[in-house]
């Protein structure tokens, strides 16, 4: 075996490593898992503001208690 030879089994084996991984990452198996990965840093956000207002929340009430 010679070094163009090994030059293209070598191109050829990244060539289908590269088909598969872009099968892999469009197929319909995968779409609600990704979908879900993507979407998640919106919910985070949403999950912080919560957090910060019951904080918030918590805060004033006692900031009332305190006064009365």
């Amino acid at each position: 075996m010679d070094y163009g030879t090994l030059r293209g089994l070598i191109a050829l084996l990244i060539l289908a490593l590269f088909i598969i991984i872009v099968v892999w990452s469009y197929s319909k198996k995968r779409k609600e898992s990704f979908d879900d990965i993507a979407n998640s840093i919106f919910e985070e956000d949403k999950n912080a503001k919560v957090t910060k207002q019951s904080h918030l929340d918590k805060d004033s009430k006692q900031e009332t208690n305190n006064n009365v």
